[in-house]
C-alpha cells in the first residue's frame, strides 16, 4: 500500500502556472563578477604571500578552488530563478539548496525597482525588485532583458495604479 504524498509547498500550482525564467546572459554576468572577485583576492593572497608568510599561497590556492567550485554550480542557480505573473499576484522562485517561493500580492506594493549595474547593462540586463511595507515579503526578479524588465516594471505600476493602493 503506497503512503499518500505530501504536496510539494514550493510547487503550489505546476499546471496552472507558466513560469518565465530569467535571460541565460545572466549567467555571463554572475561569471564575470564572480571571476572579478577571484583575481582580486587571489593578487591579494598572493602578495600577502611574498610579502609575509608563504602559507598565504595555500589561501590563494583555497580561492581559485572555492571560485572554481562556484563556477560550476552557478549555472545550475542561473536556471532556479523564475517568476510567473498571476492576476491577484507576482510569484518569485530561486535556491538550489534552499529554495524560495516568494508569492507577493499586486495590493501590497510600494514600489517598484529597476537597477542595472555596469556589467548588467553591457549586457543589456536588468533586475526589478518589487518592494512592499514588509521588507522581508520583496521579491526581486534579476538578469531580465531590458525590454522585459521595462514591460513587468510598467504592468507593476498598472496593476499597482489599478488597486488604487501602493504605488
Amino acid at each position: 500500500m503506497n503512503a499518500p504524498v505530501a504536496p510539494d509547498p514550493l510547487r503550489p500550482w505546476p499546471d496552472t502556472v507558466a513560469w518565465r525564467p530569467i535571460s541565460a546572459r545572466y549567467f555571463l554576468v554572475r561569471l564575470a563578477v564572480l571571476g572579478v572577485w577571484v583575481l582580486i583576492l587571489t593578487l591579494a593572497a598572493l602578495a600577502a604571500a611574498v610579502l609575509w608568510s608563504a602559507w598565504c599561497y595555500a589561501a590563494a590556492v583555497a580561492i581559485v578552488t572555492g571560485g572554481a567550485l562556484r563556477a560550476v554550480f552557478l549555472r545550475r542557480s542561473i536556471r532556479a530563478w523564475g517568476y510567473a505573473e498571476r492576476a491577484e499576484d507576482l510569484l518569485v522562485r530561486h535556491g538550489l539548496l534552499v529554495r524560495r517561493l516568494s508569492i507577493v500580492p499586486y495590493a501590497r506594493m510600494q514600489f517598484v525597482d529597476v537597477t542595472a549595474g555596469p556589467i548588467e547593462r553591457a549586457a543589456g540586463l536588468a533586475t526589478v525588485t518589487l518592494h512592499t511595507a514588509a521588507a522581508a515579503s520583496d521579491a526581486t526578479v534579476p538578469g531580465l532583458e531590458a525590454a522585459e524588465a521595462t514591460r513587468l516594471r510598467d504592468r507593476l505600476a498598472a496593476l499597482g495604479e489599478i488597486r488604487e493602493e501602493g504605488l
